[in-house]
């Protein structure tokens, strides 16, 4: 029977064990939060889809983090998106934001499947940054960009920089509840843990796994009457699963006027004198949630 401490449903990202196996696993289930993120720009539908699978890629592996601080899930290339970006912060907030170049999407999206990650990004790099606060250094690593989901580039991030095996799956989606279609997101995360002589190989274990986990279908992932425990039950049920206390996730921006008033402190009289409209206010629009600010322009008059 499967054992659980939580009951997650939507904006919740959990750890799961299954009982016996020497991996570790997560699952992330997204509703208001992704549809917050996404709907505040005019994505189109591919730049959404790698958007949410940013997203819902950072809160998987920025939730198993142990001190306060966040994980940043970036990409950038060459491509029709120039930058897709989403960070993940210990309290639970998540943002995100893409560059892309409107005309070129529209060229790539032309043919019958939806384009992904190598498509749209082109020859770039996929790096994930573990930041703990302005006083600490940050950790980075970089690997190509691979494969047409970021979920790929992610199992390739941990093969290369942290040689652990791990398998990804990310869906996104617009589902109609009777509310009108909203966007959805969802992942799960497996990795093995390394055999060692109390435990012996864990090779086998880990190929059975990886069998099961292929079967988990997208449109599961982000099934909103489909729970995230009932998911992990049709996967495990053989051995049992045990998922643990579910951390809740929300859309949060960490903008504001101060902190756009500090930005606009370090450029020079001449520099936000350019930058005054016809209004006599400098106005600036925060690239993931598009609030923008009305600053006076702060010039210095000599006596």
């Amino acid at each position: 029977m499967t054992e659980t401490t939580s009951r997650p449903t939507d904006d919740l990202v959990a750890a799961f064990q299954i009982e016996g196996w020497p991996l570790r696993g997560r699952i992330v289930r997204l509703g208001a939060s992704i549809d917050e993120v996404l709907t505040r720009h005019a994505y189109p539908e591919a730049v959404a889809n790698l958007l949410g699978e940013a997203c819902a890629l950072a809160a998987l592996v920025g939730s198993s983090l142990k001190f306060e601080g966040k994980l940043i899930v970036q990409a950038q290339g060459d491509g029709p998106v120039s930058l897709v970006v989403a960070d993940y912060d210990t309290t639970g907030g998540l943002r995100g934001y893409c560059s892309f170049d409107p005309d070129r999407v529209a060229g790539a999206s032309t043919g019958f499947a939806r384009p992904g990650a190598k498509s749209l990004l082109g020859q770039g790099v996929f790096i994930m940054t573990i930041d703990q606060g302005p006083d600490t250094d940050r950790y980075q690593g970089i690997t190509a960009i691979e494969g047409e989901t970021l979920a790929l580039c992610a199992e390739q991030y941990f093969a290369q920089s942290e040689q652990t095996p791990t398998r990804v799956r990310l869906a996104v989606g617009q589902v109609d509840t009777g509310e009108g279609p909203k966007w959805r997101a969802g992942g799960i995360l497996i990795q093995n843990v390394a055999s060692d002589d109390a435990r012996g190989s864990t090779e086998d274990v880990w190929e059975r796994a990886q069998a099961l986990f292929a079967t988990t279908g997208e449109d599961e992932l982000i099934d909103p009457m489909l729970p995230g425990e009932t998911l992990l039950w049709r996967l495990f049920n053989e051995d049992g699963v045990r998922l643990f206390e579910a951390k809740p996730l929300r859309a949060f921006c960490r903008c504001s006027k101060e902190r756009v008033a500090t930005v606009l402190g370090s450029f020079s009289d001449a520099e936000r004198a350019e930058m005054v409209e016809p209004d006599g206010k400098i106005h600036v629009t925060c690239e993931y949630c598009s609030r923008t600010y009305e600053l006076a322009p702060l010039i210095q008059r000599a006596n």
